[in-house]
């Protein structure tokens, strides 16, 4: 077959009707043409020759040429595509280095191999250029709900007409043991569009907390007008989710306007889920109160929030108990997932047997240490004293103005408690030296020596080991792993070296060694202020 034989005009029309088919720009499929004719050219021609076609988009004409590129004496590789200026003085008035030299070639004959050949060439262009259009009309589309209809079911997976493509919602993003039948309509949150080699892929999910959020907003116009805000979205699909919202208009009431008139809007949400049950919360900015209102509906006597481990303990009333933790552990549960925080929960009596041991611990630590009485060393306990160095440097007048105290009595207190700390501080530091730590971190202002003998247990022994140290390492932090929240112990945890603490350490010890240069520090600290003054 040849090309100056073959109908011209139908070139275009086919071109035409396989753009239309496919949804692509017909350009796209004339240029696979080009490709796959210049292919059957080269495979006349000769590889080695650099071989272009253009289909006029007028007529249809198909023009051959071959392609030289005029390059320097000793830059040529390929005599059949290259050529150097002197060769191409005889087709070129002046040429210069990167000038083409073309020249048209006759119409090669397409026999039955080139024919198949240029027709898979065409195919694999439309298919690709197919695949693009896909990926661009599909990718501005996550994040929101697509309609569909079940096509058919693979491995437990379903495939999802979504009209100018095919949507994959995966056997653990459907919700609990639901199933569907070809021709259902379906109904998904676009969670992800991916481009891979067998084509865009779009994965649907009807378990993502954000599918909630989306339906929400289809259903209530004040989430959509952005007068009413989704803060936090916790879900166990299927089965119960809470939903944390907040109300930028006073005269709104968040909660109301999320459940409707007799719970129109929410049950329309709730249907949609599959008979999810929906707790729906007001979104507090104080953790403790936000916490309180996330475990309804159970009832909260008292919230103690440790802000550094991002921990919160929660004490309910014994008859609460198995509301707040909920079948299974479901309420404590999501309510964790909502405030993004650990909640330990514990009765009323739990607590109270805690606060007992906390108080015969001290009691105890009072009497071995300051040789007092049950009586005294619980007094001290009662006036809120925790540990000695309190006893040791407070104020004098607090320790006479405990019923019972006189000055002496106070005295006597103080200078045991000084005398034991400075005993233990000589232990300690004897056995940071038997450890080996070296005078330069002995000295080092700002480690005491109960520190140093951690220090030391740990093989920090230098004022080099420890400005190599990490802030985490020394104050203790928290890592992800698997999902799940890890505690990560510090060196001088122990001592409530917090990571701002240990920072400030670290790079004194590194400025000291002339590791850090401290203008640099000083420079760095004003960058940090001005941001900090520019953000207030």
């Amino acid at each position: 077959m040849a090309i100056t034989s073959a109908n011209q005009l139908e070139l275009l029309q086919t071109a035409e009707a396989v753009a239309r088919e496919k949804m692509i720009d017909p350009d796209l499929v004339i240029q696979a043409m080009e490709d796959s004719l210049a292919r059957a050219a080269k495979s006349r021609y000769g590889a080695d020759m650099d071989i272009r076609v253009k289909i006029d988009r007028k007529t249809g004409r198909a023009t051959f040429a071959r392609i030289r590129t005029v390059v320097e004496d000793d830059a040529v590789e390929n005599y059949h595509a290259q050529l150097t200026v002197k060769q191409a003085k005889s087709y070129l008035a002046d040429p210069q280095f990167g000038d083409e030299v073309i020249d048209e070639v006759p119409p090669v004959e397409l026999g039955r191999i080139a024919a198949q050949s240029a027709k898979q060439v065409i195919l694999q262009k439309v298919r690709e250029a197919e695949r693009d259009r896909q990926y661009e009309e599909f990718k501005d589309r996550q994040g929101t709900i697509i309609n569909g209809t079940v096509k058919r079911e693979e491995y437990g997976n379903v495939i999802v007409d979504i009209g100018r493509g095919e949507g994959i919602l995966r056997r653990n993003d459907k919700i609990g043991r639901e199933s569907y039948r070809i021709g259902d309509r379906i109904r998904a949150f676009v969670k992800d569009v991916r481009r891979e080699a067998r084509g865009p892929q779009v994965f649907l999910s009807r378990t993502a907390p954000e599918f909630m959020s989306a339906l929400f907003k289809m259903e209530v116009p004040e989430i959509y007008d952005g007068i009413i805000e989704i803060k936090a979205v916790a879900r166990d699909p299927g089965s119960r989710a809470k939903i944390a919202v907040i109300s930028y208009d006073n005269s709104i009431d968040p909660v109301g306007a999320c459940v409707g008139m007799r719970g129109s809007r929410v049950q329309a949400v709730v249907n949609e889920l599959q008979g999810e049950k929906i707790d729906i919360i007001p979104w507090n900015a104080d953790v403790a109160t936000f916490l309180v209102n996330a475990l309804q509906p159970a009832e909260v006597s008292k919230v103690v929030f440790d802000e550094d481990a991002q921990k919160i303990e929660v004490v309910v009333p014994d008859e609460q108990l198995s509301l707040a933790i909920g079948r299974r552990g479901q309420n404590v549960r999501l309510a964790s997932q909502l405030t993004a925080l650990d909640i330990d929960i514990m009765t009323e009596a739990d607590e109270s047997a805690r606060r007992q041991a906390e108080f015969a611990e001290r009691t105890k630590l009072f009497m071995d240490t300051l040789d007092v009485d049950e009586m005294m060393a619980q007094l001290l306990v009662s006036e809120g004293f925790t540990n000695l160095e309190e006893v040791a440097y407070v104020d004098l007048d607090e320790l006479v103005g405990i019923d019972g105290f006189d000055e002496g009595t106070a005295g006597e207190l103080q200078a045991r408690a000084r005398d034991y700390i400075e005993e233990q501080a000589r232990k300690a530091l004897e056995t940071a030296r038997n450890a080996g730590v070296e005078d330069s971190l002995i000295n080092f202002e700002g480690l005491t020596p109960q520190m140093l003998e951690a220090l030391g247990n740990d093989g920090i022994k230098s004022l080099e080991d420890f400005a190599t140290c990490a802030d985490w390492e020394l104050a203790g932090g928290w890592t992800m792993e698997n999902g799940q929240r890890k505690k990560d112990v510090g060196i001088l945890e122990q001592f409530d070296m917090n990571l701002e603490e240990a920072q400030t350490l670290i790079m004194t010890a590194r400025v000291m060694l002339g590791w850090v240069d401290p203008t640099e520090l000083e420079t760095a600290d004003e960058d940090v202020e001005e941001t900090e003054e520019d953000e207030a």
